[in-house]
């Protein structure tokens, strides 16, 4: 009996050890985890898209994500087609160059360019706008 139950135990901590083993393995050789957002726009970012065809594309031509103060677009971003708010919890505050602002809530697409040109962007901490 002590001769079969030696048996069975060698036989459990082979397999253990082989499972362990693979187990170890496949999480070394897991990729990591991404956040990911829609259009292309990879999160926490508000992107913006210079033409209908860059959005089209899911390829956004420009991207902020730095919070709580006025931030000036550059050339890839101001006068864009649209722009896009991948955050989940922040709002985006988007100044025209005539002065007039519009809240972008979070995870929402906004067409500018029925308005105008959005020359500046804010990223606030609220969801609420």
């Amino acid at each position: 009996m002590n001769l079969l139950n030696g048996i069975a135990k060698r036989r459990f901590l082979v397999a253990a050890a082989a499972f362990a083993t693979g187990v170890g393995a496949v999480g070394v050789m897991a990729p990591q985890a991404q956040a990911t957002s829609a259009y292309g726009c990879g999160w926490p970012r508000v992107c913006f898209y210079k033409t209908q065809a860059s959005w089209n594309a899911d390829s956004p031509t420009a991207s902020y994500q730095d919070m709580g103060y006025w931030q000036t677009l550059g050339t890839s971003s101001k006068g864009s087609y649209g722009v896009y708010n991948s955050r989940n919890d922040d709002c985006a505050l988007l100044e025209f160059s005539d002065g007039e602002q519009y809240r972008l809530k979070p995870n929402k697409f906004f067409q500018t360019s029925f308005i105008g040109t959005v020359t500046k962007i804010k990223i606030m901490d609220s969801p609420t706008c």
